[in-house]
């Protein structure tokens, strides 16, 4: 196992590479000037040695690979030193914000606690309640359980995360009045109120993200149960004596979920996508909207640093996929 994860971490090197390159290129090429939004009052000498200063005047090739270093060397030299005290990067220059001035890594670090809150919450609650309707759908096959989950997965799986967002607005906060509308960041839970307070403010963002999270995995749970109730080995377990519920939830679960774990890890990536819309809609001060403002200042280090950043999370929890496996079936091994 060991060997195996050492082996994917070093092949997962190359891979990154060429999505940095790819996103990096990708929005060499987009439209737009940093330079749009600066007065019209400010000669063009001036805007020249703006652009020098933020770098453009550089050849692509350079840019790219200042900004690799600076991702993969500088970074980490700035986690050690605020971590241990050393100066390893007093004199590297990190990746700068065009619209703040500011290091890019340092505004992550700030939004990053308010997306966290929100999206690790609702992909938790909605493996919680996914894994459970999926389970119990397959086990009383066409049931009335099983037709009413189907109905309403197949409802939240296909509404858009901008449609129910303004929906349960409309319904929890301006209708019933029970839930803020607007999440406040810098509210903090000191006491038991204050933690009331963020609970209200959590539950509409966390319902919106949770339900396509719910209504993906709980179909595919679905499917790997009823492709394995109908094995042998269950048939077997059942004729030994083996209770009903040692062979569904120990034999028939094991087994099912090794494909539900990559969708599971897959999904992790996919739903930081998704919290960029709600983060929006409910005026979430995290990535999302960071990205959002980002990308229509024409921040470039900024989006290439968190869109490189989400495709880390995909390729870090594919591996992690392919670990699990091997921690749930017995015939899987890598080494």
């Amino acid at each position: 196992m060991l060997t195996f994860t050492i082996r994917r971490l070093v092949l997962s090197i190359p891979t990154l590479l060429f999505i940095a390159l790819v996103i990096f290129l990708l929005l060499e090429l987009a439209p737009g000037d940093p330079m749009a939004q600066v007065p019209l009052t400010v000669p063009p000498e001036v805007k020249q040695q703006m652009r020098e200063a933020l770098g453009l005047g550089e050849p692509t090739h350079i840019r790219f690979g200042k900004w690799m270093w600076q991702f993969f060397a500088v970074e980490p030299m700035v986690m050690l030193d605020n971590m241990f005290g050393t100066e390893l990067a007093a004199d590297k220059q990190r990746v700068i914000s065009w619209q703040t001035r500011s290091p890019v890594m340092d505004i992550v670090v700030q939004r990053m606690p308010q997306t966290l809150w929100v999206v690790a919450m609702s992909y938790v609650v909605g493996v919680l309640i996914a894994l459970p309707i999926g389970i119990y759908s397959a086990y009383k096959q066409y049931s009335v359980f099983d037709q009413v989950g189907t109905f309403i997965t197949m409802v939240g799986y296909s509404v858009p995360p901008f449609f129910s967002g303004v929906l349960v607005i409309v319904i929890f906060s301006v209708q019933l009045g029970w839930l803020p509308s607007i999440y406040d960041t810098t509210h903090q839970v000191v006491d038991w109120d204050t933690f009331v307070i963020q609970l209200k403010q959590m539950v509409m963002p966390v319902m919106v993200l949770a339900l396509q999270t719910t209504a993906q995995i709980s179909r595919f749970m679905r499917a790997s149960m009823l492709d394995n109730l109908n094995q042998d080995y269950v048939r077997t377990a059942r004729a030994k004596g083996l209770s009903e519920k040692v062979v569904v939830l120990v034999h028939v679960l094991r087994n099912s979920m090794i494909p539900v774990i990559t969708v599971i890890a897959l999904g992790v990536p996919q739903i930081f996508g998704g919290a960029i819309i709600t983060e929006q809609i409910f005026k979430v001060n995290g990535l999302g909207q960071l990205l959002i403002t980002a990308i229509q200042a024409n921040d470039l280090p900024m989006v290439q640093t968190v869109t490189f950043m989400l495709a880390v999370l995909i390729v870090l929890f594919n591996i992690i996929a392919d670990l699990l496996y091997g921690l749930l079936d017995p015939r899987i091994r890598y080494d």
